[in-house]
């Protein structure tokens, strides 16, 4: 059985990447650092494929020991880089300190664990890294200036792991959410839900589902795909 992993699968995104792979016949690694109890629920729904992996990505540490819970299961065909944060703030009152956990969570987690996992991955000479960005990486945002700044970087991180990787038969590509219903944008006051539909021409936030849908179809059946940031916005940005 294929093995994949979804970083952050507990809750909202990542948990619908979980769900879509599993289905799909993968065995499936839910990753959590906070959410546990939302990742062990999970991990009964899906049934004996699927398993828990727990740690901070943001530290060494973490990404190391996630690097040997896939060793000991022999391989990974599929890494989906989904955890992320933000604290939204203005560009003159944001804070070092939340830059500095934004960019370790978004970017570093990113880019060591990427480093570390592919090697199974070379080894097996094939895979698929699918990294999750946003559309504010691609059109920025008020108040999100570091959380804006981290996805552009995951943007050009894609190009470059698919061209250096290519080699092995690894696939490196980007999804990019616009405004999607989680339970983030759930409690957003009316007023600025409309004005994000207002600026999204099929007038309604995206699923979940709908991104995993994208995460599925690069994870499994795209062979011809790589270097690639793709959007699902309603088509409020088109790359």
């Amino acid at each position: 059985m294929k093995v994949a992993l979804v970083t952050g699968g507990a809750t909202g995104i990542g948990a619908a990447c979980c769900r879509a792979l599993s289905q799909a016949g993968l065995a499936v690694g839910i990753h959590h650092r906070t959410s546990a109890a939302a990742a062990r629920a999970l991990q009964e729904e899906l049934g004996e494929s699927a398993f828990l992996v727990g740690a901070d990505l943001s530290s060494t540490e973490g990404v190391d020991a996630v690097y040997e819970a896939m060793r000991q299961r022999g391989g990974l065909e599929v890494l989906v880089n989904n955890a992320g944060a933000t604290v939204d703030a203005p560009l003159f009152s944001a804070r070092l300190e939340d830059f500095d956990r934004i960019v370790a969570t978004n970017m570093r987690s990113t880019w060591y664990l990427t480093k570390r996992l592919a090697r199974l991955m070379m080894r097996q000479r094939s895979g698929r890294i699918i990294n999750i960005s946003s559309v504010v990486g691609s059109t920025g945002n008020p108040g999100q200036s570091v959380y804006g700044m981290t996805k552009a970087a995951i943007d050009n991180f894609t190009r470059t792991a698919a061209a250096e990787l290519a080699d092995y038969g690894i696939l490196v590509n980007a999804v990019a959410p616009g405004f999607i219903e989680t339970a983030m944008t759930r409690v957003l006051p009316d007023e600025i839900r409309e004005g994000i539909l207002a600026r999204v021409p099929l007038k309604r936030m995206g699923t979940p589902e709908e991104v995993a849908a994208l995460v599925r179809f690069l994870a499994l059946e795209a062979s011809y795909c790589t270097g690639t940031t793709f959007h699902v916005n309603g088509g409020m940005y088109g790359g």
